[in-house]
């Protein structure tokens, strides 16, 4: 199983680095499969921990997609790094082996402590709507044009429907980048 999250991990200079990351399952252990080059790569490495956060607050993955890093952390309670102050619920995890693939380094790493913070309400088909489309924006070096309208398209349906605030502003960021990704690229473009 994959869950989607934010990993936070430190480098060296004790900087927090945030990133939206895919969170596989395995087991006893937690692995993360960040593409490479990547920050989270190097500072999880350095440190040999990372701290994984659950969240229901969309505009955290559409920000980290958008330049947006700025999100208030807190001390992790046990390894080397940082929390988001505003997650749900955070695992701390401690790196145990690694593995190369051609284009990732999967990093099987072990929790040493679990944190819950909120409850958790359940997703509305807007955040749903937002994460999906954070995803296709994470990939647009990967997929064809034509796909990410087409899913675009679809995806408008729930954030119609169950939208508040947050989610509107975070879909905004997601459009801006593709706007900005087309131009760049000069594609046919519907209008966000």
């Amino acid at each position: 199983m994959i869950r989607e999250a934010i990993v936070t991990t430190m480098a060296a200079d004790d900087s927090v680095h945030i990133a939206p990351m895919g969170v596989h399952e395995r087991g006893e252990y937690l692995v993360l499969a960040p593409f490479r080059p990547s920050r989270s790569l190097d500072n999880i490495l350095y440190r040999q921990a990372a701290v994984v956060n659950y969240t229901d607050d969309v505009r955290i993955i559409a920000g980290c997609l958008s330049g947006r890093f700025d999100w208030p952390v807190l001390p992790a309670e046990i390894v080397s790094g940082a929390r988001l102050r505003d997650t749900l619920s955070h695992v701390e995890l401690e790196l145990c082996r690694t593995e190369v693939s051609e284009d990732r380094t999967w990093l099987w790493c072990k929790p040493v402590y679990r944190g819950m913070h909120k409850p958790f309400g359940g997703f509305n088909r807007a955040q749903s709507s937002v994460l999906e489309a954070a995803i296709l924006v994470s990939r647009l070096h990967l997929l064809p044009w034509e796909k990410i309208e087409t899913e675009l398209e679809y995806l408008r349906i729930g954030l119609n429907k169950t939208a508040g605030p947050h989610e509107l502003e975070a879909w905004q960021w997601l459009m801006d980048v593709l706007e900005q990704y087309a131009d760049t690229h000069q594609l046919h473009k519907e209008t966000p």
